[in-house]
């Protein structure tokens, strides 16, 4: 297979995925001769290609994904008006407790915030597909542990959590997680209840909430 067919397949490959593709799957739609440092160097060549479009390639935690531009957001948005999924200001809080203090327990989580943690509030990020328990702290009842997923970072448009931004000693997790939550017009920190992040790829045009 030739470099620009190569190429060409993979281009197709990204626009068409529902979801973001991985090296593995890219080298497995290639073939094996095509070693991960080529696939690498073709989605270089790929984001350069769309570097000046309405639509860029990123890599995300789970792998790589064309998506629209930020600032295509406000045009895209007349044509899909409808307003995200709101949650309450204590689900944000919890959401971000765990994504800056993971792994942490329920009960970690209700010492920061001074408050109980309603379970509803648990199974809510949970079934979002935003958190998930990964083991138990070795301590009297075993509590889980909960720490964010790769669907999380996926969402909020990250590679890592590396990537989430650096709070100083008067931030808090959740003037943080802010930080990275894309813009919307129904976004408001002083209220009570804030907007879902809606970065979206292009297969959500397609199907409105792909995510």
């Amino acid at each position: 297979m030739k470099m620009l067919d190569a190429k060409r397949i993979l281009e197709a490959a990204l626009i068409c995925a529902q979801q973001p593709m991985s090296v593995d799957d890219m080298q497995l739609l290639l073939g094996q001769e095509h070693p991960v440092a080529e696939i690498h160097h073709l989605l270089s060549e790929l984001q350069q290609d769309w570097s000046q479009r309405g639509i860029e390639l990123v890599p995300l935690a789970s792998g790589w994904r064309f998506q629209s531009c930020a600032e295509m957001r406000v045009y895209l948005d007349r044509l899909y008006p409808e307003k995200p999924p709101r949650y309450a200001r204590a689900t944000l809080e919890t959401l971000a407790i765990i994504a800056y203090r993971q792994p942490v327990t329920r009960g970690d989580i209700e010492d920061i915030r001074g408050v109980t943690v309603n379970s509803l509030t648990i199974k809510q990020l949970e079934e979002r597909g935003w958190i998930e328990v990964i083991g138990h702290r070795d301590t009297v009842g075993r509590p889980a542990l909960f720490a964010t997923t790769r669907h999380f970072l996926d969402d909020l448009g990250l590679a890592s959590l590396d990537q989430l931004p650096l709070l100083d000693a008067t931030g808090s997790a959740l003037e943080g997680l802010a930080q990275v939550m894309p813009a919307t017009p129904e976004l408001n920190w002083n209220e009570d209840v804030y907007a879902e992040p809606a970065a979206v790829g292009i297969s959500n045009f397609e199907s409105k909430d792909a995510r």
